[in-house]
């Protein structure tokens, strides 16, 4: 169900309304039947992004690890991938889908990347994109144990949402805020953001690498290294970010992560 974000009454914010905001925008869960923050929170949603990885990952790595003592474990994988797409709504592969219509048709014209990532039909880059995405994806998970398959995802969410929210201070965004999607425009983070972004997307992989003792250079700077690129790509082509983007960036530097963890 959709969430008209401007019907919300006028209020003064208070702190804990950004949080409610970003379970309500990354997830369809009801939360919204709970609490229905102002329309100023979900300015801030950004900042709550990786607690919200620590509940849609949590929900996909538990289906994940309780499937696998069922159910032949392609089969649990599987079905925690369409956890996931439920819960989130499959907002990250909508922007994934546009993200790779738009650079992979519009060629270098900002104007026309644009267009193309706003129109609502998936063309071919959007499927092929979200086909080797997916298939990648259950491969990976795959070919963990599924014990450390779900540790991987528990700490890989989280992370992936505080890698990618760095685009939303180092470029402004691409669009006029009327033009947005969701009629929003994602605020600058102060520093005390920044500190608390940073505890919810550090804290769970610090968990997994003391109880993993897996590689952790390679597992902290290559998925950075992605979406360094990911953003070089963004600001030659638009000078600017949009929801897809953050959308794309976030999947694909997740995947690195549970990539890497393979190695």
């Amino acid at each position: 169900m959709e969430i008209d974000i401007n019907q919300n009454r006028e209020r003064r914010t208070r702190w804990y309304d950004p949080v409610w905001a970003a379970l309500i925008f990354f997830t369809r869960l009801p939360f919204w039947r709970l609490y229905q923050p102002p329309k100023e929170s979900y300015r801030a949603v950004v900042e709550y992004w990786p607690l919200t990885g620590w509940l849609t990952g949590g929900l996909m790595a538990v289906t994940l690890w309780v499937g696998s003592l069922y159910l032949p474990y392609i089969l649990a994988v599987l079905l925690a991938i369409i956890v996931r797409l439920l819960v989130t709504g499959a907002l990250h592969e909508d922007g994934l889908a546009d993200f790779c219509d738009g650079f992979g048709g519009g060629g270098s014209d900002r104007e026309r990347i644009l267009a193309i990532m706003k129109d609502s039909h998936i063309g071919t880059y959007g499927v092929l994109g979200l086909i080797l995405y997916e298939l990648l994806l259950a491969a990976t998970l795959y070919s963990m144990t599924p014990e450390m398959a779900a540790l991987t995802i528990v700490a890989a969410a989280p992370y992936a949402r505080m890698v990618t929210s760095q685009l939303v201070t180092m470029m402004p965004y691409a669009r006029r805020e009327e033009e947005a999607k969701n009629q929003t425009v994602y605020r600058k983070m102060d520093i005390w953001a920044g500190v608390s972004l940073t505890l919810q997307g550090l804290l769970p992989m610090a968990g997994y690498l003391w109880f993993t003792n897996a590689a952790w250079e390679m597992i902290l700077f290559i998925p950075c290294i992605v979406m360094y690129f990911l953003y070089l790509l963004i600001w030659r082509r638009l000078h600017g970010y949009t929801g897809d983007c953050c959308g794309a960036v976030c999947l694909l530097v997740e995947l690195a992560v549970l990539i890497v963890s393979t190695l």
